[in-house]
């Protein structure tokens, strides 16, 4: 698995998205002090009103990676933009300089700039739909499940949320089994801090639904994605696992592209809100 793991995430790291081919996108935009508080905004050409948004986070181990990397933006843009999203991708704060509660206290922090400047970008900040890949995929887990988070932000609630193949839903059971090293810099040694970084701990019946993405390729996606759903399940809460035949790097390359992994996604998204249909091509 750590093989499998650090070679997608090199994957992740060598290619950016070139702006160039995009004029509609506003890059850099700082939601905080640090240079590495910013947000890209992907518009589509149009400019009608009250547009859905998909708020994108980037994986990396939460110690590498970047909201332009290739696999991050290219195909989920080329497809979603074109059809009148507005597609937004955030950086954050990585390790060491930030703890992973803290990158996902910046990615609530991105999320409230996102929606308080919506309207200026023709979106809506009532249709956002948040979406994160590996270590971005569970900073949305915590900032989908954690009430405190965004206990002093001004947020909008969410349509739902989208987990691009993370294994770190329960930290707490990882950190006591056997586990790959990058774990270890990531949430050290306190089982206090294993439990607050764990999306399974903080579900409640408020959670808006979730689509959970799992790569059957890796031992350990799936079977943590199916623990958290059958806990959502007891709650009440709509969670829609999806596993599939891809590895972790395609899992999130391939999103976007025509295929029938994309139209299960599209499925949880139109299901989210009425007005998503216009916005999402019939699946053929």
């Amino acid at each position: 698995m750590t093989r499998q793991f650090w070679a997608a995430a090199l994957l992740c790291v060598c290619f950016s998205f070139h702006h160039a081919a995009h004029s509609n996108t506003l890059s850099n935009l700082h939601y905080g002090p640090d240079k590495a508080q910013v947000l890209d905004v992907y518009l589509p050409n149009t400019a009608q009103a009250k547009r859905p948004v998909v708020f994108m986070v980037h994986g990396g181990a939460w110690r590498i990676g970047d909201k332009t990397n290739h696999n991050v933006v290219k195909t989920k843009v080329r497809r979603w933009v074109a059809q009148g999203w507005v597609f937004i991708s955030a950086n954050y704060r990585l390790l060491p300089a930030a703890d992973p509660y803290t990158q996902a206290g910046d990615v609530a922090k991105a999320l409230e700039y996102a929606q308080a400047h919506s309207a200026e970008w023709n979106a809506d900040a009532r249709k956002f739909i948040l979406m994160g890949h590996s270590s971005g995929a569970h900073l949305v887990s915590l900032l989908a499940t954690d009430k405190s988070l965004s206990a002093n932000l001004q947020l909008s609630p969410i349509l739902g949320s989208v987990w691009l193949d993370t294994a770190a839903l329960d930290v707490n059971l990882i950190m006591q089994q056997a586990h790959p090293r990058f774990y270890d810099k990531a949430f050290g040694t306190s089982p206090d801090y294993w439990q607050k970084v764990s999306a399974l701990g903080h579900l409640n019946k408020d959670v808006k639904p979730i689509a959970l993405i799992c790569s059957t390729q890796r031992d350990d996606s799936c079977p943590q994605a199916q623990s958290l759903a059958a806990k959502a399940e007891q709650l009440g809460i709509s969670a829609t696992l999806i596993p599939a035949d891809l590895s972790h790097h395609q899992i999130n390359a391939t999103l976007g592209d025509n295929n029938a992994y994309t139209h299960q996604v599209e499925a949880f998204m139109r299901g989210l809100d009425p007005s998503l249909g216009a916005y999402l091509k019939p699946a053929k």
